[in-house]
């Protein structure tokens, strides 16, 4: 069997950090320019070279996105762009360029090429062209089922890698121009306003036609594939993906340890119906959008989108990270409000969860705290169980 490769996302440098300790493989990221997620903070050539050291002293990997849909006056510095990320020695770029990849080739730059999703790939027919080009792994379209995958996969000239887990596009592979309309903000250059999130109104001529008394959105529900991860293993997926390079640190490290664990207990031949539940548990505490199984099992119905409302639900059971420990004395980050006498629990890469019930909290001038709900703002907490710096502190919830 093939080492299954856990990838996962990183708007930031303490992100991508976050991502390798919890269980990455590899991280993905995006450069200031030639991007998708203009709105991630991405990293400058500094940040991407001590990306590159710190994945690479833990023998993993560091993926740079170059997958924006250029227009000419985009090109300008990309020859010296991609042979800056060579010397860095990043491991592979992401592209959804024919020319960029071949760019790459031409210019004789030593990492991979992969090809994004956008590129929808949907045979292994387009894999063999594609491969003849010089890319060296295919991100296969999100709208493929199971057995699809398993076909394309098994008979293919290259890896093949495909997304398990967060937002999905109500248009197919990305292919949307919502947003350009509505904002002048390109989604296909890194713009994305996400319009399709937004609530409308049905008119006509002019006078407002009544929903139930709710307006209505278009969006896709977000992406959970758990249940499916067994079989793709079997269909010969060598990459799960993770969307989400705007998301917090604490979503990732939940996101990545949780899949990482089910991987790991499924190749180990450990996997139980206990240990699923409780890592359904864990994804549920990490989400805000209700999710669904995209194209993996049938063609998404109503059941697959968000009509009516959004019905977001946004989990705060997150209160913040550990910056430093002295004996059992913690300094916490604050990110959402917590009270003396809450049970909660420490989040750590390598642990299993631990609670603790908060009996002391101080401020920053040593006064007791009953409460506290500054985001930001630094705390000291009594912790009498195991905790380290880059844990995380929860709300212990029974979700």
């Amino acid at each position: 069997m093939n080492k299954i490769e856990l990838l996962a996302p990183a708007g930031d440098l303490t992100r991508a950090k976050v991502a390798y300790l919890y269980g990455a493989d590899a991280v993905y990221v995006g450069g200031k320019r030639f991007s998708l997620r203009a709105r991630a903070s991405n990293f400058d050539l500094a940040d991407l070279k001590e990306a590159a050291d710190f994945a690479h002293n833990l023998g993993k990997k560091l993926f740079v996105t170059v997958n924006m849909i250029a227009h000419e006056e985009d090109m300008v510095q990309l020859e010296e762009y991609l042979l800056d990320l060579d010397r860095i020695k990043v491991d592979a770029i992401i592209v959804a360029s024919l020319y960029i990849a071949q760019l790459a080739r031409t210019l004789k730059c030593t990492y991979e090429v992969h090809l994004s999703t956008q590129l929808s790939v949907t045979n292994s027919a387009t894999i063999a062209y594609y491969r003849s080009h010089g890319v060296d792994r295919i991100v296969l379209a999100r709208e493929l089922d199971l057995d699809s995958i398993a076909k394309i996969s098994k008979t293919s000239q290259l890896p093949t890698e495909v997304f398990i887990h967060g937002g999905m596009c109500t248009n197919f592979s990305g292919r949307c121009t919502l947003s350009n309309d509505m904002t002048l903000r390109d989604a296909n250059r890194g713009g994305c306003a996400q319009s399709c999130r937004w609530t409308y109104e049905l008119t006509k001529e002019n006078e407002i036609i009544s929903l139930a008394d709710n307006p209505f959105t278009m969006g896709s529900k977000d992406l959970e594939t758990l249940d499916d991860i067994e079989d793709m293993i079997k269909a010969g997926v060598i990459s799960f993906k993770i969307e989400g390079r705007m998301k917090s640190a604490y979503y990732i490290a939940v996101i990545v340890k949780t899949y990482r664990t089910w991987i790991e207990a499924l190749v180990s031949q450990s996997a139980t119906e206990s240990l699923k539940q409780q890592c359904k548990r864990e994804l549920r505490l990490a989400e805000n959008r209700l999710t669904f199984g995209g194209f993996l099992r049938s063609i998404p119905d109503k059941n697959g989108q968000v009509y009516v409302t959004q019905e977001d639900s946004v989990v705060q059971n997150f209160i913040g990270n550990v910056l430093s420990v002295v004996d059992q004395e913690a300094i916490i980050e604050i990110r959402n409000k917590v009270s003396l006498g809450q049970t909660l629990e420490v989040f750590s890469p390598k642990r299993i969860s631990e609670s603790f019930v908060l009996s002391v909290m101080r401020d920053e001038a040593g006064q007791t705290l009953p409460m506290i709900n500054i985001p930001l703002s630094r705390i000291t907490m009594l912790i009498p169980v195991d905790v380290h710096p880059g844990d995380f502190i929860r709300r212990k919830d029974d979700l």
